[in-house]
């Protein structure tokens, strides 16, 4: 079954309805009940009692997402959470790198007092933790210098802020934040595919495969960049649609261009 993507954001957040001037649509957007006037939706196109959210000129009607123009939204507010989420593990990150900087040597004494624990268990599976990649790695960051650990927080302070603006902009669908995703999500790519050369998972895997595809949808979606257009193409688009809102409610069949 096809989701209704318009009676299902309605349900959830009410009808949006218009008045416009022009007679003629107003007549066929209008409704007279026994329980008073109702007015058609602009983005389901069901009736709806009670007086209209708005009036004035059709071309003046507010542009409510609906069908593609409501998915693409729901689409790019997934983004947004993804991007904000990402944004702040990426904070708590740059928080214990900080931490980290600060008591290196106490932080150093408790993992070297703590890892006989787990001999017993690694023994037993024939497993030499002293010199295991993991415990390698671990003990390597315990000699970086207190002002590169400074740096690698700082940056990966810059990066969860970078994370967190696009999260907002997307959400808002912000034109600006498009572009902002699609350079800042680009410029990581070869980091990532670098880092898949090193170790491959799942989870960088799954990764790299949605900012691939994040970055090629809005591109051609939002038509940034002049593709499909430009951003002539896309206001001339959405002006159209605005125009279309009254008329496509109403019924009427738009004129040809």
């Amino acid at each position: 079954m096809k989701l209704d993507w318009d009676r299902r954001t309605c349900a959830r957040r009410g009808h949006i309805t218009y008045a416009p001037d022009e007679a003629g649509l107003r007549e066929r957007l209008h409704a007279s009940t026994a329980l008073g006037e109702a007015w058609r939706c602009l983005r389901c196109g069901d009736f709806a009692l009670g007086a209209p959210h708005g009036s004035g000129p059709a071309d003046e009607a507010p542009l409510v997402p609906r069908g593609r123009a409501l998915r693409d939204l729901f689409i790019l507010r997934f983004l947004a959470v993804e991007r904000g989420l990402r944004g702040l593990l990426v904070l708590v990150a740059a928080w214990a790198v900080w931490k980290f900087s600060n008591s290196q040597d106490a932080v150093r004494r408790i993992f070297d007092e703590n890892l006989s624990v787990f001999r017993p268990v690694t023994d037993h599976f024939h497993w030499d933790l002293e010199h295991s990649p993991i415990v390698d790695t671990i003990r390597k960051t315990f000699d970086y210098q207190h002002s590169t650990l400074l740096i690698v927080a700082a940056a990966l302070v810059a990066y969860a802020l970078i994370e967190i603006v696009e999260a907002f902009g997307l959400w808002a669908a912000k034109r600006w934040a498009e572009y902002l995703t699609v350079v800042a999500t680009a410029a990581f790519l070869p980091l990532e595919v670098y880092e898949l050369t090193e170790h491959i998972s799942v989870l960088k895997i799954g990764t790299l495969v949605l900012n691939i595809v994040a970055v090629l949808w809005i591109l051609l979606s939002k038509r940034l960049f002049g593709l499909r257009g430009g951003l002539a193409a896309f206001e001339a688009e959405r002006h159209s649609a605005s125009l279309l809102e009254v008329e496509e409610s109403a019924g009427v069949a738009p004129a040809a261009v």
